[in-house]
């Protein structure tokens, strides 16, 4: 398999880490990680890829190894788009393949709907559209957050591991994850401190969002999307996925293809041959 190649994209705010794979004369594929994953989540699937694309996946800001947002700031979800258009940019990709999981699927999928004229083909793992909320939580959401984010400079230090095979442990205890499968994650998402290590990515990322769209606002988006689009699920359904919620979702977009694979969240890690059939299956 081929391997990856270590990059830095200058942006605005800072700069994103990415890996590369695949021959730069291979049409490209922009790679977005789930939350408080980064680019390693596609170690598995993106070399799998790499015969068809020259594939990119970035650290998005605050994860990985890609720059923290200023002190103080928020990390607002409109944001996020502002850094898919400039990594395209900066990789002088004028239209691309977007490929998504998790959070990373969610931005995909209302950037193809945003900037149709940019996205030649949207390739989604466990996503399509963001999480949504009702009329009646959005005002004490709206709270809790703005709560948060002021006593956020009180928050206990960093949690220390001894060791990397300690903090896998832990990623390990929260998600339904293999060791190799957590093991890519976590490797790219420490970074060393006298005793051991702490996560690189900011704590800040684990702070309620003060606004979610409705699943109508949704709807209404998701019917901009102009690309042939793949959507890969897991089987059986994540609770936050339900079914009746994506299939309703795919039913807004004109060319999609649903495949339901056995596993759980991170199929890309787990069943990466079976996911990379599905993504490139005329």
């Amino acid at each position: 398999m081929p391997a990856a190649e270590e990059i830095r994209l200058d942006i605005a705010h800072g700069a994103l880490a990415a890996k590369r794979w695949g021959d730069a004369s291979l049409p490209p594929l922009l790679a977005l990680h789930g939350w408080l994953d980064n680019a390693g989540s596609f170690d598995a699937l993106a070399p799998l890829l790499a015969t068809r694309w020259q594939v990119v996946a970035i650290d998005l800001r605050g994860h990985g190894q890609s720059s923290h947002i200023a002190p103080g700031a928020w990390y607002h979800y409109v944001d996020y788009f502002d850094d898919i258009r400039s990594a395209l940019d900066a990789l002088g990709w004028p239209r691309a393949t977007l490929l998504g999981h998790s959070l990373g699927g969610t931005l995909a999928s209302l950037f193809a709907a945003i900037y149709p004229e940019r996205v030649e083909q949207l390739l989604l793992i466990e996503a399509l559209g963001p999480l949504t909320r009702t009329l009646d939580d959005a005002l004490p959401r709206l709270r809790e957050a703005l709560d948060q984010h002021a006593s956020f400079g009180a928050r206990r230090p960093l949690r220390v591991f001894a060791s990397l095979d300690d903090a896998i442990a832990a990623r390990r205890a929260v998600n339904d994850l293999s060791d190799a499968a957590a093991r890519a994650i976590v490797a790219r998402g420490v970074r060393e401190v006298e005793g051991g290590v702490v996560w690189s990515s900011d704590p800040r990322l684990t702070l309620v969002s003060p606004q979610r769209y409705t699943e109508d606002e949704v709807l209404a988006m998701l019917a901009g999307i102009r690309a042939p689009t793949r959507l890969v699920l897991a089987d059986p359904a994540t609770s936050y996925l339900p079914a009746a919620m994506m299939d309703s979702r795919a039913a807004r977009i004109a060319d999609i293809r649903v495949v339901r694979i056995a596993g759980n969240h991170h199929l890309h890690l787990e069943k990466a041959a079976e996911v990379a059939a599905a993504l490139m299956e005329p």
